[in-house]
């Protein structure tokens, strides 16, 4: 248990930001989902969740506690008699224990706030998936960002069926372009992440201005002290056009809806990725594309471009997490050509746009815009907040799982998929979780304007196979 830590911590002003995201058609919680083909010990489970969770990460046992504006912002404080089944809700799966029941599950469990006087995280251990079981996280984004928490579940998980209580975990999957699943979600390279410190400082300085243009157009935005990169960034990431009212984006309701896909072989994705020229980031993104593009054109809907919100990792490969947690991360928005018909085209533009992600600051600057965030007066975030976020469509994270099966209290991890939130107004969040060589795509998304998610994952299955049967040449 980490020692000498005070009972009371002032929350960094990024991670307010997430907190005050919070609104009841767009809860701020991360969640993910575990499946087992045989039930595991919850005993021992609940052993490691103390062992590897509460006990090495303090903000699992604390609570926020707001402060009185305009002198404090919110704090973290130890909880009074913090009790860990208070956390842990033993549950059996409804018949027909399948994988429907279980996406119906979690569809219900995410739409139900966390307890505020409490720490703000959950877990669900589900007997009856099958002849298995399930568990489900809900974790606040005001914790940690969902790369950090995937490495904080899954080091729940042993590399063996034997280790148990004590040891260390399983660590996640080094970011890597090609031979992984990486990407805009990947760590910070080069010469961005020397100059991480000072774009983000940068980009904060002109978030400060840039929000005065929201609370009052006729405030001109000074950019005399900004480069014209930095300048050119938190113009895009504030004030790029938004993104258009389709059947996917719209006026939300609080329930959600959930699917996710067969397990596809990864190896097969990447050998296009190899023959292209392109990434297992480039193809999946086509592939989403194409699903989008199948789901509006029966509707009579599309569009010409969509845009997605891709979290973009700030934390350098290999570096330990604090124990503290926390945000260290930025959005990137990824242009997606749904209006253009051929596959081989859509791939090659994702590709370049990826490039272009990639090459630019954009991930730091919009990291330092959601910084500024935390800082303003919550009536002024959330107006900014509707402006940022009205910007995309969906939010996609990528991340790249352990490459070998993993145990939890000696029982095999049959699979995984973790969510980020949404915020503002976009209505959907996909996960792309690679793990034991399979990739699962998974959709959570608001179940008023998309009332059958089964059939936009099932668009996405056709649009991968269409894209895998294809000729690179």
């Amino acid at each position: 248990m980490l020692k000498n830590m005070s009972a009371t911590q002032p929350m960094t002003h990024a991670d307010a930001a997430w907190l005050h995201m919070d609104q009841p058609t767009n809860l701020m919680v991360i969640t993910g989902v575990l499946w087992f083909e045989s039930c595991p010990d919850w005993d021992r489970v609940r052993g490691l969740i103390q062992e590897r969770f509460v006990d090495r990460y303090p903000r699992f046992r604390q609570r926020v506690v707001e402060g009185l504006p305009p002198l404090t912002g919110p704090h973290w404080e130890d909880a009074p008699d913090f009790n860990l089944d208070l956390h842990l809700h033993h549950v059996a799966l409804p018949e027909p224990r399948d994988r429907t029941a279980l996406t119906e599950l979690v569809a219900d469990i995410t739409a139900t706030p966390l307890d505020p006087a409490k720490p703000l995280w959950q877990m669900h251990l589900v007997d009856g998936y099958g002849d298995g079981a399930a568990m489900i996280h809900r974790i606040h984004h005001c914790i940690a960002d969902g790369i950090a928490l995937s490495r904080v579940l899954l080091s729940l998980a042993d590399e063996s069926p034997e280790p148990g209580v004590g040891d260390s975990g399983v660590a996640l999957q080094a970011d890597q372009d090609e031979g992984g699943t990486g990407g805009p979600i990947g760590a910070i390279a080069g010469s961005a992440r020397g100059a991480a410190s000072a774009v983000v400082g940068a980009a904060g300085a002109l978030a400060h201005q840039s929000l005065e243009v929201a609370r009052n157009p006729s405030h001109m935005l000074d950019l005399a002290t900004a480069t014209r990169d930095e300048a050119e960034t938190v113009a895009k990431v504030l004030f790029q056009a938004d993104d258009p009212k389709t059947a996917l984006k719209g006026e939300m309701g609080v329930a959600k809806g959930v699917s996710w896909s067969a397990p596809i072989p990864l190896e097969e994705v990447r050998d296009l990725g190899h023959a292209t020229g392109t990434t297992i980031n480039d193809v999946v993104m086509t592939a989403v594309t194409g699903a989008f593009r199948r789901y509006l054109d029966r509707r009579d809907d599309l569009v010409d471009e969509l845009t997605a919100m891709v979290p973009f990792n700030l934390r350098a490969v290999g570096e330990p997490l604090p124990a503290t947690l926390g945000n260290r991360f930025g959005l990137v928005f990824l242009n997606l050509p749904t209006g253009t018909s051929g596959r081989k085209g859509r791939l090659a533009m994702i590709h370049e746009n990826m490039k272009k992600i990639k090459t630019s600051h954009e991930g730091v600057v919009s990291y330092g815009v959601i910084d500024a965030m935390g800082r303003t007066p919550e009536r002024v975030e959330r107006r900014v907040i509707d402006l940022f976020t009205a910007k995309g469509s969906a939010v996609v994270t990528n991340v790249p799982g352990p490459t070998q099966p993993v145990f939890l209290a000696g029982t095999l991890v049959a699979g995984v998929l973790v969510w980020a939130p949404c915020s503002g107004n976009v209505s959907m969040t996909i996960s792309i979780f690679s793990y034991n060589g399979k990739l699962t795509v998974g959709l959570m998304a608001d179940a008023d304007l998309i009332p059958d998610p089964d059939e936009l994952v099932a668009d996405f299955e056709h649009e991968l196979q269409a894209l895998l049967d294809l000729d690179p040449a």
